[in-house]
């Protein structure tokens, strides 16, 4: 009998968390160290935009008609990507960082006759700053249980254009690519896994 409470359907933000690669990544039930996972939006979905974080599984399929038939008789696929974004309504500059392909924060503190400011480089170059990334919302099979996707090797893709209106937030667009981890030991796991909670831990 399924339990009277429907766990596998979810309405609920997730929140997204990036490190080095190579960071091993918190158990499902752990508060990830924030010395070594690093919170997207100071305030974490308090600073996602209401359309949510997507989860693209993209890929492009080649199918092949052979003379004689009219229906497909073989699917290849050509190619694939993982790729998590979100809208991210802060733009205080260590978090527009991620945004610039990790561009260092250059603080200047106030002295006399000068004022303390706070700077980053708009130009991203041809290095692709990579990260570890980790989204994580309720578990679909345990009540107050967490869901996470882990993705070992990511690269930010998003072009963003923050508008600065008077009266809407200006956004980020963040997104981030999975990229293949060849240290991965299982091929099903080259762009990461989602690692889902059944019980608490004994």
């Amino acid at each position: 009998m399924k339990n009277a409470v429907p766990l596998e359907v979810l309405a609920a933000p997730f929140t997204m968390w990036v490190a080095p690669v190579g960071t091993a990544f918190p158990d499902v039930d752990t508060v990830p160290d924030a010395s070594d996972w690093t919170l997207i939006g100071a305030a974490g979905p308090l600073n996602y935009d209401e359309a949510g974080v997507n989860v693209d599984h993209a890929q492009a399929m080649a199918f092949w008609r052979s003379l004689g038939d009219a229906g497909s008789r073989k699917v290849f696929r050509s190619s694939e990507d993982l790729k998590i974004g979100l809208m991210l309504v802060d733009v205080t500059l260590e978090q527009y960082s991620f945004a610039l392909n990790g561009n260092t924060v250059t603080t200047t503190p106030a002295a006399s006759g000068v004022p303390g400011t706070k700077k980053i480089g708009l130009s991203r170059g041809f290095t692709v700053d990579t990260r570890a990334v980790l989204l994580r919302g309720p578990s679909p099979e345990m009540e107050d249980g967490a869901m996470q996707y882990e993705c070992p090797r990511a690269a930010q893709t998003g072009e963003p254009k923050p508008v600065f209106t008077k009266d809407k937030p200006a956004q980020l667009a963040i997104e981030w690519t999975a990229l293949v981890d060849p240290d991965a030991s299982d091929p099903s796991e080259y762009f990461g896994r989602i690692v889902v909670q059944t019980d608490a831990a004994l």
